[in-house]
């Protein structure tokens, strides 16, 4: 059997599919010639992540598919439904890159409060001859200790990211319509453990409440967070985003980062993928990244390994 990974697979799930028995294509084929590779080649299956789309006319103009797979939690780049009532296998790896995302929403979290993401772009521009200008603009930084972190979706990678917020000595208030509480348990170092029950709040009160938010939650139709949500929230307030683009108004949000509601915004995904607005690119008050919550080594070898298990398990 041949597996096309379209978008990439670590060496590990490379190892783990060819050792039991199927030939792993890495070629990345462009969307528009997709259909042609795979009848071409008699794939048998697709690895993706977030750039492929696997949509319905693909799915029906590929008749050699046996299954789709995910690397990563969200699916909206393939139409899951219909390619099950046709037969095929979608499968995803839903656990294998939480920790990797909710570190990511730290990272940029400790640059935001310490304006490193500002710092970073003024240093090498005029350290050398404004030094004492710029360790005064950025003197008036804040700690998270203390401090209240909102998280709006409380799945899995919410779940990782008020880990390490309870971990900083946060206070952590969630938002989910389908969770209740939640368990939180943190395992340390030396084989102790401390388990933190969570319950969750109804999102007007999270926002009222919240110094920094940071969004968990799968695309939707609409913005889960917009102007009138952003006038909820504290001024002086923060958002996160290492969801999904479109789940926040990036308009409102220039605004309010210009009128000063909000003090700064980090952003990981994006409305306009692959080609971010020039506006929140050019915002000196919002920390960027190119979409690389799942990025590490560790994740993608989870993802590989997780892949290839469900492979052989679903197609012997």
């Amino acid at each position: 059997m041949k597996i096309l990974a379209n978008d990439g697979i670590s060496q590990s799930g490379v190892d783990a599919l060819e050792h039991a028995g199927y030939e792993v294509i890495t070629t990345k084929v462009a969307q528009e010639q997709l259909e042609n590779y795979i009848n071409d080649n008699q794939i048998d299956a697709i690895l993706v992540r977030s750039a492929t789309q696997v949509r319905q006319d693909l799915i029906d103009a590929c008749p050699s598919l046996k299954l789709i797979g995910r690397g990563g939690v969200g699916m909206d780049n393939i139409d899951v439904a219909y390619a099950r009532e046709k037969g095929l296998h979608v499968i995803n790896t839903p656990a294998a890159s939480s920790a990797s995302v909710a570190e990511l929403v730290f990272a940029h979290l400790f640059g935001g409060v310490r304006y490193l993401f500002d710092a970073n772009r003024n240093m090498p521009l005029d350290g050398d001859t404004k030094f004492k200008d710029l360790k005064k603009n950025y003197a008036g930084g804040l700690e998270l200790r203390g401090k209240t972190l909102g998280i709006v979706g409380f799945g899995r990678i919410g779940q990782e990211v008020a880990k390490i917020a309870i971990g900083c000595g946060m206070t952590v208030l969630a938002h989910d319509r389908f969770v209740d509480e939640a368990a939180i348990e943190l395992d340390f170092f030396d084989g102790q453990s401390a388990t933190f029950n969570i319950k969750t709040v109804e999102l007007n009160e999270l926002l009222n409440k919240s110094d920094f938010l940071s969004l968990h939650v799968p695309a939707q139709k609409d913005y889960v967070i917009g102007r009138e949500q952003i006038a909820m929230m504290k001024d002086g307030a923060a958002i996160i985003n290492a969801a999904r683009g479109g789940v926040l108004d990036e308009v409102a949000l220039v605004e309010a980062l210009e009128n000063k509601k909000l003090a700064f915004a980090a952003l990981d995904t994006f409305e306009n993928e692959p080609k971010p607005a020039i506006q929140v690119l050019m915002n000196q008050k919002v920390s960027l990244s190119p979409h690389i919550g799942a990025a590490t080594k560790e994740a993608q070898d989870r993802i590989g390994t997780e892949l290839a298990g469900q492979i052989k398990d679903l197609l012997g």
